[in-house]
């Protein structure tokens, strides 16, 4: 991930996110009169709840603590936080970000939510509709941060109204612990009333670290063949490499013994080196994990259209990992993550 706001340069290994949908002036209409009702609506919920002594709070990864006079029900988030509460056992009434395809199918990063089944008030960079939000009367919104205190995928202009009408939560995913995030999403869901011993749940843990484990074990079989993992982004301008500094899942993938290549010069922000197409064989790998989120080339694509992507020992080689670099952070939605990485180590060859 990317720090939030990309510029021109960074925007393409984001997803080639898109920045139309900018609420315009008619969009704003009417918006007043909507959070009005949101705020009225709140007010009734807590007077009708006097007795609640205790109420609820969250502390996020801002160190803010967020209170409420009792449970959130009505829960609006970012993609990848909805789909990691939805692992959990917490469904969100709206989410925003990457949710839906052209052709209504479910986004990527949508993980097992089912798309039809919630409000989605921005699919996109910069969309973010804020009465369809205030229309939903949410208790807190969630989404994620790449650094803190930025929250992802708020739209800057727009980000007082929208902390207007609901309190927020941000929980930090970059240049962090992945099981770490995993456990803060947990704590999250059983805050909102999940229950973290159901048996969805724990099995799912279970999956996750005997998939752990393969990894282990797998990475200790290609480092005897000297075995070299490269992470990268391809847009037709650039191609990008990333750093397992920044993004926690390369991050514990390295803890688990894979060797990653570590890009040299990486943007200021962070997350990844950027390079033109002359240079994409700048560092050696083996095997190749490719950026899947939408709006990214992959590799079929790329064999026909990149001829410098084509001569990669491991392009040539298929030797080629899916690369779900904003994953649902869940046990459910690693696990087969580290599934896939374990087979393709064994199955590697040395190439490079």
């Amino acid at each position: 991930m990317l720090p939030s706001r990309p510029t021109v340069s960074s925007a393409g290994p984001r997803a080639r996110i898109s920045r139309r949908g900018l609420l315009s002036a008619g969009g704003a209409l009417g918006l007043g009169a909507a959070l009005a009702a949101c705020g009225d609506s709140g007010g009734s919920k807590d007077s009708e709840s006097p007795g609640k002594a205790a109420g609820w709070s969250f502390k996020d990864d801002r160190g803010k603590t967020v209170k409420k006079d009792s449970t959130p029900k009505n829960v609006v988030a970012y993609v990848g936080a909805a789909s990691a509460l939805y692992d959990f056992g917490v469904e969100c009434v709206g989410v925003f970000g990457p949710t839906k395809l052209k052709n209504g199918k479910p986004d990527v990063q949508a993980g097992r939510m089912d798309v039809d089944k919630v409000e989605i008030i921005g699919n996109a960079w910069g969309e973010f509709n804020l009465e369809k939000y205030a229309g939903l009367q949410p208790d807190v919104l969630v989404t994620t941060m790449n650094v803190s205190p930025t929250l992802w995928y708020i739209p800057e202009e727009s980000a007082k109204k929208i902390e207007a009408v609901a309190p927020s939560v941000g929980i930090l995913t970059g240049k962090t612990s992945l099981t770490g995030v995993i456990d803060r999403f947990g704590e999250l869901a059983a805050s909102l009333g999940a229950d973290l011993k159901a048996k969805k749940v724990t099995d799912a843990k279970q999956r996750f670290e005997a998939a752990a484990e393969s990894v282990r074990q797998a990475a200790k079989t290609a480092k005897a063949k000297k075995l070299k993992v490269m992470a990268v982004s391809a847009t037709a301008d650039m191609f990008y490499v990333g750093t397992p500094e920044d993004f926690t899942d390369l991050r514990y993938y390295r803890e688990l013994g894979v060797d990653i290549v570590t890009p040299q010069k990486v943007l200021d922000g962070g997350f990844f080196e950027e390079l033109s197409w002359e240079k994409a064989d700048q560092y050696e790998a083996d095997v190749l994990l490719v950026d899947k989120r939408t709006g990214n080339l992959q590799h079929e694509d790329l064999m026909k259209s990149k001829p410098t992507w084509a001569k990669l020992p491991a392009a040539k080689a298929g030797q080629i990992v899916a690369w779900y670099n904003e994953p649902q952070f869940s046990h459910a939605g690693i696990a087969p993550l580290l599934e896939s990485l374990a087979t393709a180590l064994q199955d590697a060859k040395k190439v490079a």
